[in-house]
C-alpha cells in the first residue's frame, strides 16, 4: 500500500476513520514560509464533519497540531510532523455490519485484496483521511501565493443541476461552495431532497488554477494534466475528470477546437483556451481548468442488496451518521491536491527558473 505523494514535495499519511487519529509528514516544503494559522484554520473548516448543512453530522474540531518542521511561526525546511484527533467516532455504529459488504464501498475489494480490514467507517478507505490532504494543500497554497499563483474550486453540477449564468468570482459561500448562478437553490434542493428521501447524489466541481507560468510539465509520462488527474482520482468518489472543454471538445472540429494565438504587446496571446491551460502536458500560461465528477455518497439509509464475508446473500441498511451528498465538501479536497501537485512540479522544474 502506498501511503505517499509526490516527487520532490512528498506527502505521507497515516490514521483511519475510528482510530485515535490521522496524521502525516510533509517532506521537502521549503523554508521560510510564514504559517498562517487562520488560513489553515479556514481551509480545514471547509472540510470538515458539521461544517455544512448538506453533510454529515459527526462534529470533528479538525484542528492540526504541527509537531516539527515549524520555528517561530516559519517553516524551517525540514519534515512538516503533523497529527489531527479524532474526537466524534461511533464505532458502535458498525458493529451490526461488520461481516457485510457495503454497496458502493470499498470494502468488499479491500477485504479480496488483504484478507482484513477495518470496519469502522472504512477505516483507512474513508473519506476522512483527506483531512490530512487539506493541511498539506493549505501548506502549498501559502507558498503559491507568494509566487502569484492561485487554486480555486467549486460546484458546477449537483444531482444533474447544472449551475447557469455564473461568473468566477472565488471564493464560493456555503453550504454548496458553488458559484452563485441561476440555478443554485435547485442545486441545494437536490442534496436535502435525496436527504429526505434517505438517499444521496453526486456532482461535478470546477476547478481554475491562476498564474501558472508557462513550461511546467513535461510532454511524455509526466505530463501536467495526467499529474493532476493522478492527484484528482487518488479523491475517494472521484470517477472522472476533463480538462478545458473536455468531452465537448470531442465533438468540436480542429477549426473549433484549437486555440489560435496572436501577438499582443509583444506577448504571445491564446484566443480560447480549449486545452484548458496544458497543451502537450505543459502549461501554456493560461489559466489550468478542468472538472471532477464526484459519486453519489455510497452510505444511504435505505435497505439494499449485498453478501457477508462468507459470500452468502444478505440485506444491508447503513446506519450512522453520512452526507446526502460528499461534492461541496470535496472542493477543498481537490484544491489541495491541485496546490500539492503544482507546488512539487514548480520546486521539481525550479532548476529551469520557473
Amino acid at each position: 500500500m502506498s501511503d505517499s505523494f509526490g516527487k520532490t514535495l512528498t506527502l505521507t499519511t497515516f490514521g483511519e476513520s475510528h482510530g485515535p487519529a490521522l496524521g502525516g509528514v510533509v517532506d521537502g516544503f521549503p523554508p521560510s514560509v510564514r504559517i498562517d494559522e487562520d488560513f489553515i484554520r479556514s481551509e480545514m473548516a471547509r472540510r470538515k464533519p458539521g461544517s455544512t448543512s448538506l453533510g454529515t453530522q459527526r462534529k470533528e474540531d479538525d484542528e492540526v497540531e504541527i509537531l516539527s518542521g515549524v520555528y517561530n511561526g516559519m517553516t524551517t525546511g525540514t519534515a512538516i510532523g503533523f497529527i489531527i484527533r479524532n474526537k466524534s467516532q461511533r464505532s458502535a455504529d458498525y458493529s451490526a455490519i461488520e461481516h457485510l459488504y457495503r454497496p458502493g464501498h470499498a470494502d468488499y475489494t479491500y477485504d479480496a485484496k488483504y484478507g482484513i480490514r477495518d470496519p469502522r467507517g472504512g477505516g483507512r478507505s474513508s473519506g476522512r483521511e483527506t483531512a490530512c490532504r487539506v493541511f498539506a494543500g493549505a501548506l502549498a497554497k501559502l507558498y503559491l501565493r507568494e509566487k502569484g499563483i492561485k487554486i480555486s474550486a467549486g460546484v458546477v453540477e449537483l444531482g444533474g443541476v447544472k449551475a447557469e449564468g455564473y461568473e468566477w468570482n472565488p471564493p464560493f459561500p456555503g453550504p454548496l461552495y458553488a458559484p452563485l448562478n441561476a440555478n443554485l437553490d435547485a442545486m441545494i434542493g437536490k442534496a436535502e431532497e435525496a436527504k429526505k428521501d434517505q438517499d444521496s447524489v453526486g456532482g461535478i466541481i470546477e476547478c481554475h488554477i491562476d498564474g501558472v507560468p508557462k513550461g511546467i510539465g513535461s510532454p511524455v509520462f509526466d505530463k501536467l494534466d495526467a499529474l493532476l488527474a493522478h492527484a484528482m482520482l487518488s479523491i475517494g468518489g472521484v470517477k472522472g475528470i476533463e480538462f478545458g472543454s473536455g468531452f465537448e471538445g470531442a465533438r468540436k472540429k480542429g477549426s473549433e477546437s484549437n486555440d489560435q494565438m496572436r501577438v499582443v504587446n509583444g506577448k504571445p496571446v491564446f484566443l480560447s483556451n480549449n486545452a484548458g491551460g496544458i497543451l502537450g502536458g505543459i502549461s501554456n500560461g493560461n489559466t489550468i481548468v478542468f472538472r471532477v465528477a464526484v459519486k453519489p455518497t455510497p452510505s444511504i439509509y435505505r435497505e439494499q442488496m449485498t453478501i457477508n464475508d462468507r459470500l452468502e446473500n444478505s440485506t444491508i441498511k447503513i446506519e450512522g451518521r453520512h452526507d446526502p451528498t460528499i461534492v461541496p465538501r470535496a472542493v477543498s479536497v481537490v484544491e489541495a491536491m491541485s496546490a500539492l501537485t503544482i507546488l512539487d512540479q514548480y520546486l521539481e522544474e525550479s532548476c529551469y527558473g520557473k
